[in-house]
């Protein structure tokens, strides 16, 4: 069957992240009941996927099968509708073996995965090499995160080399967590620059750190790219002023959308 994921949505949520906790945002969902009450009310903003981090019982970043299931069984009750991408981000706690092994675990219907953390060596890595094509077999999208040019002339030698088999999915962060770096709507270029000898082989989002995220993301979407929203990147309005929570963020961003 094919994933539902195998074409990137044109919104997709980002509701938490691996970082944040409640203290820097009471609206921000740890739980994977609040996660799904989140990607409900972002669900009837819009949003058509759901990217999940899921946290522990102390609230960090987790890569643990089990409770991915338990999010992807409870989102497929409540929002059957909505698919769920997985991460497998390491946030200084997890190495490859482990990143890779939780997406053989859950199966997702679709993953994003760093370059620089799965294949972090700039020469052969048949485990990394092996895992992409495994993954493609398995009918399981990777969306791969490039955090700067860098990362993406990595992805365009891989992929003209064969490295990386399709679908051809990435995302490109626009400014950075930590330390911190507010996004602004020309960063997107140097990304679309490095990329165009892939032409349209590429499914593209953006995700962008800062106040500017809804500025970033109407650019990406006037280029022609998808969109990755949520207090995993940005928990402020555009004036600066604290966010009332994902679904409000992604409302305002969709009337925005409309008037452009």
């Amino acid at each position: 069957m094919t994933s539902r994921l195998a074409v990137l949505p044109r919104i997709m949520l980002a509701p938490n992240g691996a970082r944040r906790l409640k203290r820097d945002h009471p609206a921000l969902p740890l739980s994977i009941a609040e996660t799904v009450e989140a990607a409900r009310a972002a669900h009837a903003e819009g949003a058509e996927a759901l990217h999940a981090h899921v946290r522990d019982e102390a609230g960090r970043h987790s890569l643990d099968a089990g409770l991915y299931r338990e999010l992807i069984a409870e989102m497929r009750r409540a929002l059957p509708d909505m698919p769920v991408q997985i991460t497998t981000e390491a946030a200084g706690l997890f190495g490859p073996e482990l990143q890779r092994q939780v997406v053989r675990e859950v199966l997702p219907e679709g993953a994003s995965a760093a370059l620089r953390e799965l294949w972090p060596g700039a020469g052969p890595d048949p485990e990394a090499q092996g895992f992409y094509h495994w993954a493609a077999e398995a009918g399981i999208p990777i969306q791969h995160i490039l955090f700067d040019v860098a990362d993406a002339r990595r992805f365009v030698e891989l992929v003209t080399r064969g490295a990386l088999p399709g679908p051809l999915q990435c995302i490109f962060v626009l400014g950075a967590y930590a330390p911190p770096r507010m996004a602004q709507p020309a960063d997107l270029l140097p990304f679309l620059s490095v990329l165009a000898p892939l032409g349209a082989a590429v499914d593209w989002a953006v995700c962008a750190f800062g106040r500017n995220e809804a500025a970033c993301l109407r650019e990406a979407d006037r280029r022609g790219g998808k969109l990755r929203i949520g207090f995993e990147n940005n928990i402020h309005r555009p004036d600066g002023t604290p966010a009332e929570d994902n679904a409000a963020q992604l409302r305002a961003l969709v009337a925005r959308l409309g008037s452009d």
